[in-house]
């Protein structure tokens, strides 16, 4: 029994350690060019601040810098928040919506908030137990559908309904 390596298989390391080693230099070559610093602090509270009440302001701060779409400012103890996410708590349904289309991602609060049964139900009827979810600033689902107002009274309804039946069973 020989223990040497033979020419063939020798070759047929080396060959694939030459057609292998082009991919991983270009693969660590190209994750490190893809690395971007993190988003300033102020900029990201600035936006998320502005996504609250200031549409022109939102879009401005957006054209400028189009990686603030889903950029969260941290509020401390576990509290983050998005535009979107200010936007839907205000009940800024104009805020809302460009972001949306301008490819931000959405959440149940604030399709709550823009009173969309058809999303809203669903979810609910799997996870019942997110009626009692919090969302930015610990505020409720319901208090979404409030701010949403006539657009979203179906959905105020329906989370009115749903937790008095929790309330009753509980």
């Amino acid at each position: 029994m020989k223990n040497s390596i033979s020419r063939r298989d020798l070759i047929t390391v080396a060959t694939g350690a030459i057609i292998t080693m082009p991919n991983l230099v270009n693969a660590n070559s190209n994750e490190s060019q893809d690395l971007k610093p993190p988003l300033p602090d102020e900029l990201v509270k600035e936006f998320v601040g502005a996504a609250h009440g200031k549409l022109d302001k939102t879009k401005e701060l957006l054209a400028e810098n189009p990686t603030l779409l889903n950029a969260t400012w941290d509020w401390k103890n576990g509290d983050f928040e998005t535009a979107l996410g200010g936007a839907g708590h205000m009940g800024r349904r104009d805020i809302a919506e460009f972001l949306i289309k301008s490819g931000a991602r959405t959440d149940l609060f604030v399709e709550t908030m823009l009173g969309h049964i058809d999303i809203v139900k669903p979810i609910l009827a799997r996870y019942p137990e997110m009626i009692n979810c919090k969302g930015p600033h610990g505020i409720s689902l319901i208090r979404h559908a409030e701010m949403g107002g006539e657009m979203a009274k179906e959905t105020f309804d329906f989370l009115k309904t749903l937790q008095k039946l929790n309330s009753q069973t509980q």
